[in-house]
């Protein structure tokens, strides 16, 4: 049996993705061909998370085991351990992929049908430019402050005058204060 996954983002109105992968593939599989298939690098902490019908959040699939210590109580999954149908036979249709895991973007991937047969994964259909993996952050500072520097005066330094300082109060004394 084949999944076929149409996969679309919200950051490019005209970017689609539909895969054909086989059932019994790992999620590293897949996340293999969502790379390939956007000319990627693959040098990022991808992930994938099971989403219920309203695209909510549930469990996620790593990348790399990032818990510490394996509690009993906490199911982990990471890509190569988890196959797909662990998941998308139990009746999960959407998932979200981390493809920029700093800025938290995403593409969203609905399962479309199941198909016979068995092959290598492949992209079947691919229609318009991926966005750019890493989100360029712009850290470029305006020192632009609307006025000359000279008439910068924030902390009323320039109306300052020694006179009216009451230097009581100000005494430096040996005995702590308490």
């Amino acid at each position: 049996m084949q999944y076929l996954i149409r996969v679309v983002c919200d950051e490019v109105d005209d970017f689609r993705r539909d895969i054909l992968i086989d059932e019994d593939a790992s999620f590293l599989e897949l996340s293999k061909v969502l790379l390939e298939s956007c000319n990627y690098p693959d040098d990022q902490m991808t992930s994938f998370y099971i989403c219920n019908e309203e695209w909510e959040r549930g469990e996620q699939v790593t990348r790399e085991d990032m818990h510490e210590s394996s509690s009993e109580d906490v199911d982990l999954y990471t890509m190569a351990d988890t196959l797909l149908s662990d998941f998308l036979d139990k009746g999960i249709r959407n998932l979200e992929y981390v493809f920029d895991p700093f800025n938290d973007r995403v593409f969203s991937l609905c399962l479309r049908d199941e198909l016979p047969g068995s092959d290598e994964p492949e992209v079947i259909k691919s229609v318009g430019k991926a966005p750019q993996q890493i989100a360029e952050m712009d850290f470029s500072v305006n020192n632009d402050f609307g006025g000359s520097s000279e008439s910068f005066d924030d902390f009323g330094i320039d109306s300052f005058n020694s006179d009216e300082i009451d230097l009581e109060g100000f005494e430096i004394s040996d005995s702590p204060s308490f």
